[in-house]
């Protein structure tokens, strides 16, 4: 195992104390995010085909966006954009401009075996735990996970009547506190273990996949755990190596520290509230939560997954997953079996217009 410092993260009472991960809009910001959504309305094109230039953000809006990227990819690795308007906006503009903001970030990266690329979190009755089972259309209380692009983003539109608080927990500082308590279980820590796809893997992969939780590449840490679809794997595939009793030992200490006051933080999203989250740095999860009866008002957020330009290198044990590991590439997703043209060729000039490589995709579309 290549030799490297142990990476530095943040504990809860840091972030409790420090606001400088929030970005509150301005007046003229949120003028000029209207702005760009009046136009967008007025082109009236399906959302591949939409471009960064049908959304016409002014200077200052891209410096808030350039801004909260900057902060998912520094000591924080997170970011809250507070302020938008949804309240003034129906769900489907809503949809638009969050869609347009993601143009101007990244490449937006496919979520579920529909090859959604724009999904709807709210309770629409599912079974977290049921096969193939996912966290985003139940109320439930989720485990602490990550998302698969280099940063996933939510915006709020409603919150729920109670509950529903998001989790953060600096994967840094899981990985020191490893090292710290049970030295004997890091090296466990760069070993593969073995996650469900839960059904939504590409035409060119197999339904389960091979993953350190965590690894090194030039210098840059990277953590990634999904306690769920590790279960999955091996419930559902005999073909899938079994955990041994080191990796059943690091699971269970993880999952004892994700939650850990001292390093979880808890933040309740508010309407018009934008999180962005570097999943290779930070670990996440979401409380149970109890909703309205009506239907207008229930919980609702909208998440987007992204690929940004310029982000880190992954680990080279991580390239069946993630297909490209180089830095400033385009991976991540959940390609799933209904991956269209028309998302391919978003994807291709999306990538070239953020300079980002593409090699894979264009080599392996589907």
């Amino acid at each position: 195992m290549q030799q490297n410092p142990l990476p530095t993260g943040w504990t809860s009472k840091q972030v409790a104390s420090d606001s400088s991960w929030i970005e509150p809009l301005t007046s003229e910001e949120i003028n000029g995010f209207q702005y760009a959504l009046d136009a967008a309305r007025e082109i009236n094109k399906d959302f591949l085909s939409l471009r960064p230039e049908d959304f016409p953000l002014s200077d200052v809006c891209v410096d808030v966006l350039k801004r909260a990227l900057k902060k998912t990819q520094g000591p924080w690795g997170f970011c809250l954009i507070r302020g938008f308007p949804v309240e003034k906006w129906t769900e489907s503009e809503t949809r638009l401009i969050y869609w347009g903001l993601g143009l101007h970030m990244g490449v937006a990266r496919p979520q579920n075996k529909n090859s959604d690329f724009l999904t709807d979190v709210r309770d629409a009755g599912g079974q977290y735990y049921g096969k193939n089972g996912r966290g985003y259309n139940t109320n439930a209380s989720l485990d602490f996970h990550i998302d698969f692009g280099d940063v996933v983003s939510l915006l709020c539109r409603r919150t729920a009547r109670q509950g529903g608080e998001s989790l953060i927990t600096s994967s840094k500082a899981i990985y020191a506190e490893v090292a710290k308590v049970r030295p004997d279980l890091l090296s466990t820590m760069h070993e593969p273990l073995y996650f469900s796809w839960q059904g939504a893997s590409g035409k060119n992969d197999r339904a389960y996949h091979s993953c350190t939780p965590a690894g090194f590449k030039d210098s840059h840490f990277a953590f990634r755990f999904n306690l769920k679809n590790i279960i999955a794997a091996q419930r559902d595939f005999a073909q899938a190596p079994r955990l041994s009793d080191q990796q059943s030992a690091l699971i269970g200490l993880l999952e004892s520290l994700f939650p850990d006051p001292r390093f979880c933080y808890s933040m309740r999203l508010e309407q018009g509230d934008m999180q962005l989250v570097n999943n290779y740095h930070v670990i996440h999860s979401r409380t149970s939560f109890e909703d309205f009866a009506d239907e207008d008002k229930k919980r609702h957020l909208i998440r987007l997954w992204l690929a940004i330009p310029d982000c880190q290198p992954l680990p080279d044990e991580w390239s069946e997953p993630y297909k490209n590991t180089l830095r400033n590439s385009v991976r991540g997703g959940l390609r799933g079996p209904c991956m269209g043209n028309e998302f391919v060729a978003f994807e291709k000039f999306q990538a070239n217009y953020h300079n980002m490589n593409n090699e894979y995709y264009d080599q392996h579309p589907h």
